[in-house]
């Protein structure tokens, strides 16, 4: 069946009375990830989002061919193999972000306040390095409609700048959630339930830690950055200021995280674990789970958990040397950002 509408951190938080208004059921986190193939675009169209494109959109390790029947989108899958390991990631991108958005839903129903959704997928960031903006707002907005389906509660987007902001509100005349920009006096309103910061960047991350501390001091409501990018290499940037970037993040949870890896994948949708996945070599286009665990696996962790999966299937060991770099460069950047 066609997949349901429905979107990122680090450790959980404490729930908070003063958010019991959100009684919300916990949604499953369900579906199938496979590979899929596609053209370079994201969306030909970006506004108009259909089944053939939904299940199109490129997912460079994940690609698959697609089987559509009576309107909708239905992964292949052999007979004799049952939704087990993998059955927890999603179809596609345009899923990844539904699911995340249900995962938001229940942090919040469950009392959380302060959640990240980090959607670490090379075609997003390939969006985002392109300057694309138009597609990434089309996918943040199927965040949002998913937030609002499933919580039913006033969500306010604050993006980037006022000139995106403005645009989007002449352009979303029938959104169903307020637009803000992180450069707006005051962003948020009293109304205001859920508060959604689409694409934070490093630059702004004094107007982000100005309206995190409002929202706190005021009623506290769930705050969600969606795709946040605070985190800048640049040699200009001190330890200091490292050190109160990381201060400040660590007050949030992830509540979905979607990571593919040269050789699998890390993934996390709320409430379950974090879970590190490897290719099946016998089932094309399926995972297998390596481990799971309920915290999120640092590049130590993934390179214990690779090297046992491979060594306890029989891998062979150029395994190690094809995931090794991705280890190193994970290596090198969090010394950076420390």
């Amino acid at each position: 069946m066609a997949p349901s509408i429905s979107m990122f951190i680090s450790t959980p938080l404490s729930c908070s009375s003063s958010t019991s208004l959100l009684l919300l059921p916990i949604p499953n986190c369900t579906g199938t990830f496979r590979k899929t193939s596609s053209p370079n675009h994201l969306l030909s169209s970006p506004r108009h989002f259909n089944r053939r494109h939904i299940s199109q959109a490129k997912f460079d390790k994940f690609d698959a061919p697609i089987v559509e029947s009576e309107g909708h989108t239905e992964i292949p899958i052999e007979k004799e193999v049952s939704l087990d390991e993998d059955s927890d990631l999603p179809n596609d991108l345009v899923g990844a972000i539904q699911q995340s958005g249900k995962a938001s839903a229940a942090f919040a129903s469950a009392g959380g306040l302060r959640s990240i959704v980090e959607l670490l997928i090379p075609q997003l960031e390939s969006l985002d390095k392109e300057g694309a903006q138009a597609e990434l707002w089309e996918l943040s907005r199927v965040f949002l409609d998913t937030l609002i389906e499933e919580t039913g509660v006033q969500v306010k987007a604050i993006f980037p700048d006022s000139g995106s902001a403005a645009l989007l509100k002449f352009q979303w005349k029938d959104a169903r959630f307020g637009i803000a920009s992180l450069s707006d006096q005051k962003p948020v309103d009293k109304d205001d339930e859920i508060v959604v910061m689409i694409l934070p960047s490093y630059q702004m991350l004094e107007c982000v830690e100005r309206i995190a501390s409002d929202m706190s001091d005021d009623l506290p409501r769930p705050l969600i950055m969606w795709n946040p990018r605070l985190f800048s290499l640049d040699v200009g940037v001190g330890f200091n200021v490292r050190r109160l970037r990381q201060d400040f993040l660590s007050t949030f949870s992830t509540v979905y995280s979607m990571r593919p890896l040269p050789d699998g994948a890390v993934f996390r949708c709320y409430p379950g674990m974090w879970k590190v996945f490897s290719d099946d070599k016998d089932r094309p286009n399926r995972y297998l789970l390596a481990k799971e665990q309920s915290n999120r696996p640092d590049s130590t962790d993934l390179e214990i958990i690779f090297g046992e999966f491979a060594e306890k299937s029989g891998e062979d060991k150029s395994l190690f040397s094809k995931v090794g770099s991705v280890f190193s460069s994970i290596n090198r950047f969090m010394k950076a950002i420390s």
